[in-house]
C-alpha cells in the first residue's frame, strides 16, 4: 500500500497485479508457486514429510502384471496410479497390492489411505477392500464422476 500524501490516514489502493496466462507449464513460475505454497502450508500445518512410493506385482516370466504409485504425506498415503493388466484382474493381485500398500503405510506410521477413480466398477472394488467415499465430481471426465475414497489403517 503507498502512502496518499494529501491524506496519510487513507493509503492509496495498489493497482491490480497484472495477470499472465500460460498454455503450457512455464517450469520457473511453476516452482516458485510451488515453494511458495508448501512454505506457507508448512508454517502453518507442519512440514508433509513427503515421500515417494511404488508396489509392483510380478508374474510369469518376471514381468509386471500391476502396481500402484503415489506419495505419503501428513501420515496419509495417496495412491495416485493404479493398475492391474486385464488378463490378471479377479485373481486377487489388485487385492495385494492394497493389502501391501497398507501395510507399508501402518510400518512408517500412516492413519490412512487415499485414491480417486473414473470407473464406477473400480470403486465399488475398493469399497470391498474397505475403502469409503468421500466425495465425487460429476462430469469429470465428461459423462463420468470422478469418486474418491479413503481408508483408515489398522493394525493387524
Amino acid at each position: 500500500m503507498t502512502v496518499n500524501p494529501k491524506n496519510p490516514k487513507n493509503p492509496e489502493p495498489r493497482k491490480p497485479p497484472i495477470l499472465v496466462s500460460y498454455d503450457s507449464l512455464e517450469e520457473k513460475a511453476s516452482a516458485f508457486v510451488s515453494q511458495s505454497l508448501e512454505s506457507e502450508v508448512a508454517a502453518r500445518f507442519g512440514p508433509r514429510d513427503e515421500a515417494p512410493f511404488s508396489i509392483l506385482a510380478y508374474g510369469d516370466a518376471n514381468l509386471v502384471v500391476g502396481g500402484l504409485n503415489g506419495a505419503t504425506h501428513w501420515r496419509w498415503r495417496h495412491i495416485r496410479h493404479f493398475w492391474v493388466a486385464a488378463s490378471w484382474r479377479g485373481r486377487g493381485v489388485g487385492r495385494s497390492l492394497l493389502q501391501r500398500a497398507e501395510a507399508d503405510a501402518l510400518a512408517r506410521g500412516c492413519v490412512g489411505l487415499y485414491l480417486d477413480t473414473f470407473d464406477p466398477g473400480a470403486a465399488q472394488f475398493y469399497a470391498r477392500c474397505g475403502f469409503a467415499p468421500f466425495g465425487r465430481i460429476d462430469d469429470f471426465p465428461p459423462g463420468h464422476a470422478r469418486t474418491f475414497l479413503y481408508k483408515k489403517c489398522f493394525a493387524p
